[in-house]
């Protein structure tokens, strides 16, 4: 594919950016502005008395035309001000992002590679192995991990590795290579890594019957060739889908894995946002990853052609 045909490409998406950014962001505004909660009763507490509710209403600007507060917020969030904390007064919530985004990237990025370094591999191998044994077995096993929930796997996995061997700590947080990540990147990962390998069996078992593979086998060709040169990479197109919410999830990680396991991420930072009606953090961060999502998907539109050159726009 040449640079003419990705060109526009790159155009048109970039000049719809700020377009669905602008209408993400006014979703965004309604949704804080509207739910549930006084933002000052937060701030002040449900005992609080009226003159100091209005004050507080006045100083936040919640009093103004709708249309007004709008505008206000956009005006600062495109100067990356997103206002200061309900419930921590005087703390901007940059502060408080900015100090939890590379925890939350650090998981992020681990549990991708650790997900595709595993899926992909196995997925093709259970594919070769189709109707053998190890690949019923690797299959049925696959499914186990993706029927339970995130909720429910972390007390089981706490009680097997934390409470009966004790082998990791049952909190906290040194780094991406500590004891403390094992646990959190294991529960991040399992259900990935089944998800990974599936669709990637389904993807190369269809690949498998193309004249193509045939041809590679008739000319005497290795199957470690024919796997990982030819139908690998036919195969992973439906799996570049995925890469714009993995982008999309990688500063956030799992509010649930975050929020239960203690790690000081911006998952974390959502979950108590959430319980504590924390309106600007909560906002903050679900810009963020929209825009992050809007991102992925142009990054995963340039790349469709480059996997598969058979694509034209």
């Amino acid at each position: 594919m040449g640079q003419s045909s990705v060109g526009p490409i790159i155009v048109r998406r970039l000049l719809w950016l700020p377009v669905l950014l602008m209408l993400i962001s006014l979703t965004v505004f309604l949704f804080g502005t509207y739910g549930p909660g006084d933002p000052v009763l937060v701030r002040l507490g449900n005992k609080a008395n009226p003159e100091a509710v209005e004050r507080v209403r006045e100083e936040l600007g919640l009093n103004r035309p709708l249309h007004e507060q709008y505008l206000n917020y956009l005006g600062k969030v495109l100067q990356g001000d997103f206002g200061e904390s309900y419930k921590y007064p005087g703390v901007a919530v940059t502060d408080l992002i900015a100090s939890r985004l590379f925890v939350s990237l650090q998981l992020g990025v681990m549990t991708t590679l650790i997900v595709f370094a595993i899926g992909i591999p196995l997925g093709v191998i259970t594919a070769a192995l189709q109707g053998r044994a190890w690949d019923r077995i690797i299959v049925s096993l696959a499914l186990i991990p993706e029927s339970i929930p995130v909720f429910v796997l972390i007390p089981i996995v706490y009680f097997i590795f934390v409470r009966q061997l004790r082998w990791f700590p049952a909190s906290g947080w040194d780094g991406i290579f500590s004891l403390n990540a094992i646990l959190p990147l294991f529960v991040l990962s399992l259900g990935g890594v089944a998800s990974v390998l599936r669709q990637t069996r389904t993807n190369t078992l269809e690949v498998l019957h193309n004249d193509y593979v045939r041809t590679a086998r008739a000319k005497g060709l290795p199957s470690r060739t024919i796997l990982f040169r030819h139908v690998l990479r036919n195969s992973l197109l439906p799996l570049w889908t995925a890469v714009g919410f993995i982008i999309a999830s990688l500063p956030a990680g799992s509010i649930i894995v975050e929020g239960l396991m203690g790690i000081p991420g911006i998952g974390e930072l959502a979950w108590n946002a959430i319980f504590q009606r924390d309106y600007p953090v909560i906002m903050a961060i679900t810009l963020l990853g929209a825009t992050l999502y809007v991102i992925g998907n142009l990054i995963v539109d340039i790349g469709y052609p480059l996997i598969d050159p058979r694509i034209r726009y």
